[in-house]
């Protein structure tokens, strides 16, 4: 028996029909790296993203916004640790050719098998395009990074990169912010901007992307507080998002095990999409590493000069980041029903 369509190839298609989302280059034959967003998609993005900047920034007196360029210079994505650490491991099937993240099928595999992802190695995972097992390449590292060249010619001197996150700049603004505004610790500053990764593989509709826009926060507080500021974020954001109406049942914490380079906590807020309790935030305890890289890698001092300890210092940071395209997915599929009338249709 043919298998119908799932409920998010149904969302999908009401989205396309209704006027929310649009495949990118439709009359090309459309491509699931982006999307455009339709008349209706456009007011409700802006809705989750006005109903966002309400609660972290004009609502608070500890929170300013900022906006940052796309095109940051290159030393940023250095300094950061992008250009050397943004890789993901890429494996090819030996016998369609198809390239795919290891990491991402070994996670899918262990959480439909209900085991540890540690317990899987590549001889495990099926070929999601031709379906043959365990015949993979090693793992080779794949720049998750978009390049664009500046000026004239595309040469090694004009290489930019497309920022991947929007966090870095607001870090390099870090001391532009806090004295123009005269900002006292701990204060946070907010962005909502696109962001660009060069996803192996685009898929499940705009919860994955190679141009996608992010909500994010960081605050800064002083070294050794940033633990109860985690604690205070994760708590605060939970509730923003079950303030929403889309069932306190719907949301999950997922903590990590495995911690980036730069944090030391790290949390998901998750929610229930048709395929999956997947994360729609991410808050990250990101220690004083970013700051601390830039003042090294640019040579200008980096530092809050605390008026009440009479002292200078690194703040630490906590993040607060939010998908926009994740959100305005978990509204149309929790939004999505499906009604049988009374003549059978």
């Amino acid at each position: 028996m043919a298998k119908g369509p799932s409920r998010l190839d149904n969302v999908i298609s009401l989205a396309k029909r209704r006027g929310f989302v649009f495949p990118c280059g439709d009359i090309y034959g459309g491509t699931r790296s982006a999307w455009d967003y339709g008349p209706l998609g456009v007011e409700l993005k802006e809705n989750i993203k006005r109903a966002w900047w309400n609660a972290m920034v004009r609502r608070r007196a500890d929170v300013v916004g900022l906006d940052s360029s796309v095109i940051l210079p290159r030393e940023v994505w250095v300094a950061s640790g992008h250009v050397k650490a943004f890789t993901d491991p890429l494996i090819e099937c030996l016998n369609c050719h198809k390239r795919a993240r290891q990491d991402q099928l070994i996670e899918e595999l262990a959480e439909k098998k209900g085991v540890e992802e540690s317990s899987l190695s590549n001889a495990d995972i099926a070929c999601p395009n031709c379906g043959v097992r365990g015949q993979w390449t090693e793992p080779r590292a794949f720049s998750g990074l978009l390049k664009t060249y500046l000026g004239p010619v595309d040469d090694e001197a004009g290489l930019h990169y497309l920022r991947p996150e929007t966090a870095q700049g607001i870090f390099v603004n870090f001391l532009n912010v806090q004295k123009t505004g005269r900002m006292k610790l701990p204060f946070g500053i907010c962005q909502i901007g696109k962001a660009f990764r060069n996803e192996i593989v685009a898929r499940q509709f705009v919860f994955r992307m190679r141009e996608f826009e992010q909500m994010e926060m960081q605050f800064f507080c002083q070294p050794g507080t940033e633990m109860k500021w985690f604690e205070y974020w994760k708590k605060h954001r939970l509730a923003w998002h079950e303030a929403l109406g889309m069932g306190d049942e719907n949301y999950r914490f997922h903590d990590h095990e495995k911690l980036a380079h730069y944090a030391n906590a790290a949390t998901d807020i998750e929610f229930h999409m048709p395929f999956g309790f997947k994360e729609v935030e991410g808050i990250h305890s990101r220690t004083d590493f970013d700051l601390s890289q830039h003042e090294k890698f640019s040579g200008r001092q980096i530092k809050y000069f605390d008026p009440e300890r009479n002292e200078s210092y690194t703040p630490y940071d906590v993040e607060t980041s939010i998908g926009v395209d994740r959100m305005f997915l978990s509204v149309m599929c929790h939004s999505y029903t499906e009604e049988q009338l009374e003549n059978g249709s």
